[in-house]
């Protein structure tokens, strides 16, 4: 039944999502997924909804980093932690560039 909600909200970007084990899942924050990239590592310029699931929890283990960047990445963990990934496919798709 949450799936379902996270779903609506999701493809819509305008309903409100309850928090996922604490966290944030405004759409703006969804958005940022599939926008914007990894800043530095192994992954750079990856985008954050992209990384793959052992970096992620790596981070859940070692330690999100501070500020946004750290947000993004404790949410794109539990998206993936709880087999949500596939709800960002929407956003994915309003986000590919028009080419002629």
């Amino acid at each position: 039944m949450q799936n379902a909600r996270i779903l609506k909200a999701v493809v819509s970007c305008t309903s409100y999502v309850p928090p996922l084990n604490g966290l944030d899942m405004n759409p703006e924050k969804l958005e940022l997924l599939v926008t914007r990239e990894m800043p530095y590592g192994k992954y750079k310029g990856r985008l954050i909804a992209d990384l793959p699931g052992q970096y992620l929890n790596w981070f859940a283990r070692e330690g999100f980093p501070s500020g946004e960047l750290g947000s993004l990445l404790a949410l794109m963990h539990e998206i993936d932690h709880n087999g949500l990934s596939e709800l960002l496919d929407p956003l994915r798709k309003r986000q590919r560039p028009f080419r002629p």
